[in-house]
């Protein structure tokens, strides 16, 4: 059993075989953190790891002999205002206006599986044995609350997930301010944080800083998890890198406002708190009313960000992300957004539909301007009906007609909006988030439909469920293209408001529950203005996100590179599209787009029709190279190798389970004169096994300790032969038999 309780010291012990993570019941009945790290013997005690003495300016916990100072202490799920003036993981309001709070604990349950925790999404398992579940009750007897931390460690990954229930016993009224997923506490400060951050069109830049004393944080108080900041932190040993040392990853299973915060207390040491963000939050508990937070994971490594990265990798794409499309090879299609934008008719949809059918295209997806009339942003959101002057013959004779050209059909919605001018809003005007005699703000000339109203998510869903059921769809892209302002419900009471933030990622939750339970073969990709929701909660309901709306390969590195850091590659939508680029302007080689989008789930954004046919023979031919590698590259271990951040170029390698095969790619921003040779190191191969190593139509066998240890040479005048700027290559090795 790989949580122990040990009695006689009042420990938990949870552990597998490469981590540790070590609770106590401290003396005035709280808990505290002895340990999380690389796993260690367990022992009847580990009292020797409690550190905590006065100090000036400390206060006391207790009387003697319980003279604990909070404020020093590390702590499993602190509060503020007694003694520990850190910020604290919940803060709640009770009805005589305190907001001072005493959890201690009460009981735990130890059991074999995870529960699920709906209406929320997170991680599962498939057997009770993969995993092991302690539920830790401690009880406010001022409140009458309990706040149950549940705690479930996996059997076979480095991982820990971490959520708390507030369930409200007490006939007073409490609201709560503050609800922390989780909270760590280590006892040292000397790491580096790293983040992902960025903005629209460069999402997820990979950004690190030192810890200091005092606050470092990231959060979206957008009402998505936004392209600001992504809701995932890692804390590093200042030598840590790719393959070696300590990190720590925290990553939170939410779609909404959150916030991630690390604190450095005057005597160094280092709290780590992540959840709902407060400042949109607040919420009422009247008596056997419960709360439930999100779900927080937690990852350790001390082997490097690589093999952090890829713990994430393996429990998201095989323990969050579900149902039919789960382990299934993603289909290349081809999206006619960049080709047409809205202006489009059926005749010119299958021109080019025809034309992906020639090249081996699997699956033909109709984006924005099918609906109501919508013929640009300022109109037909909310009306999911067909446009008929365009479409004459339907969604469904649409999909149809693709079917029959020898494909799979797929469209674009963006359920979550309305424009003013559309049928749906003359209809309902009160169902957009706004405030009553204030200015509605508009972004992309659209509104936020109210989700925390069961009334509106059932319109939109019995509008959806009539176009799909009526069509041959086998693929979804659910966009979202705007953040919340005037986050306030209509029909909401004033005390009701601060739930509405919350509530409203419910909505969309309930909604996609309802459409995946509906149409489980259907495979739907999240979108929001590309990666503005590129988050775990997401790929629960959607096994993979569109990650940008910049299509430029160049930028596309830093994105893909930043987004791997905790997604899976079969999460990556990663398309090829036309030059000049839509976003930069800058023409790059088609062989370097295709490169950068097959790490990822593949296809095209651009009129086919319009290329050479030189050009069209080398897309049959990327088609065909991925159709071939497709299950190694959505299903192997990445690794990255070179980033694109520290330098002026790019690597990266997944390779087969049994390191039986791999695909390498290696790319340079720009030529370089007359400069020195080049040699690339691999990594994840099997030492004793020697490969065949294929690049620019041409095989060498090398073995795996010369390809990770030597190098392979680069001959630069290849690179420039294909331009220089922005050139790649791809090296396929499969292991001789």
């Amino acid at each position: 059993m790989p949580i122990i309780y040990h009695e006689a010291s009042k420990e938990f012990h949870l552990y597998n075989q490469q981590i540790s993570y070590i609770i106590e019941i401290m003396e005035n009945g709280q808990l505290g953190n002895l340990y999380y790290g690389k796993k260690v013997h367990d022992r009847v005690s580990f009292s020797y790891l409690h550190q905590d003495e006065a100090r000036p300016l400390g206060a006391l916990a207790g009387n003697a002999p319980c003279e604990l100072c909070l404020q020093y202490t590390r702590q499993e799920y602190p509060s503020y205002g007694t003694g520990d003036y850190r910020y604290g993981a919940c803060v709640i309001e009770q009805e005589n206006g305190s907001r001072i709070t005493d959890f201690k604990y009460a009981t735990h349950n130890i059991y074999e599986g995870k529960h699920k925790i709906e209406p929320l999404p997170a991680t599962y398992v498939e057997n009770k044995k993969e995993a092991t579940s302690i539920e830790i009750t401690l009880y406010d007897a001022v409140m009458d609350t309990e706040a149950v931390l549940t705690y479930t460690i996996y059997e076979e990954l480095s991982v820990i997930t971490r959520h708390v229930r507030f369930i409200h016993k007490g006939e007073s009224v409490i609201r709560l301010q503050t609800a922390m997923s989780a909270c760590v506490d280590l006892p040292d400060k000397e790491y580096d944080m790293l983040h992902l951050s960025g903005a629209w069109a460069r999402e997820r830049y990979v950004k690190t800083r030192k810890l200091e004393q005092g606050l470092q944080s990231i959060y979206s108080m957008r009402g998505a998890s936004s392209a600001e900041h992504n809701p995932f932190i890692a804390l590093k040993r200042r030598n840590t890198t790719e393959d070696t040392g300590e990190v720590m990853g925290f990553s939170l299973v939410y779609s909404g406002s959150f916030l991630g915060q690390v604190e450095v207390c005057s005597h160094d040491t280092t709290r780590v708190t992540m959840g709902i963000h407060p400042d949109t939050f607040s919420w009422k508990l009247n008596q056997n009313e419960s709360f439930q937070t999100p779900e927080m994971v937690m990852v350790y490594s001390d082997h490097g960000m690589n093999a952090m990265s890829q713990t994430f990798h393996e429990l998201y794409r095989t323990r969050l992300a579900r149902g039919y499309w789960r382990d299934r090879e993603r289909p290349i299609l081809l999206n006619n957004w960049e080709a047409t934008y809205m202006d489009f008719s059926e005749y010119e949809i299958l021109r080019i539909a025809s034309k992906a059918k020639e090249v081996g295209v699997e699956l033909f997806v109709l984006d924005d301007g099918w609906f109501g009339d919508r013929s640009d942003d300022d109109r037909g959101l909310g009306d999911w009906y067909v446009n008929l002057k365009k479409l004459p013959n339907g969604i469904a004779g649409l999909s149809r007609n693709v079917e029959e050209l020898g494909m799979k059909f797929g469209i674009w919605i963006e359920p979550e909006m309305v424009n003013k001018n559309s049928d749906l809003y003359r209809a309902h005007p009160d169902w957009i988030l706004s405030v009553p005699e204030r200015y509605e703000t508009p972004s992309r000339q659209q509104h936020v439909l109210d989700y925390s109203r069961k009334e509106v998510v059932d319109a939109i869903f019995g509008m959806l469920d009539q176009m799909i059921s009526e069509s041959k769809i086998t693929y979804i892209k659910w966009d979202m293209n705007r953040y919340i302002t005037e986050c306030y419900s209509r029909t909401a009471s004033p005390e009701e408001q601060g739930k509405v933030m919350h509530q409203y990622i419910l909505g969309v939750y309930d909604l996609y529950t309802r459409l995946t339970n509906k149409y489980p073969e259907i495979l739907f990709e999240s979108c929001s203005s590309g990666g503005a929701r590129f988050d775990p909660g997401m790929l629960y309901f959607a096994p993979q996100t569109w990650c940008s709306d910049d299509t430029d390969a160049s930028e596309r590195l830093k994105i893909q590179y930043g987004t791997s850091m905790v997604y899976p590659i079969s999460a990556i939508g990663a398309h090829v599209s036309a030059v000049p680029n839509h976003q930069l302007e800058r023409c790059t080689p088609l062989a370097t787009r295709a490169h950068v989008a097959f790490f990822g789930a593949f296809g095209y954004e651009l009129d086919l029709n319009k290329l050479t046919q030189e050009e069209l023979d080398q897309v049959r031919q990327q088609i065909d190279y991925y159709k071939c590698y497709r299950k190694l590259i959505q299903q192997g271990i990445f690794y990255r190798i070179k980033s694109p951040f520290a330098g002026n170029d790019t690597a990266w390698l997944v390779a087969a389970k049994d390191q039986s095969e791999a695909i390498a790619a290696y790319y340079q921003r720009m030529n370089l004169v007359n400069a020195g040779y080049l040699r690339l190191k691999l990594t994840g191969l099997c030492e004793e096994r020697l490969y065949e190593v294929t690049a620019f139509q041409h095989t060498e066998k090398y073995y795996g300790s010369e390809l990770m240890y030597a190098g392979i040479p680069i001959d630069r005048d290849k690179l420039t032969a294909q331009g220089g700027d922005f050139a790649s290559v791809l090296f396929h090795l499969k292991a001789v038999k």
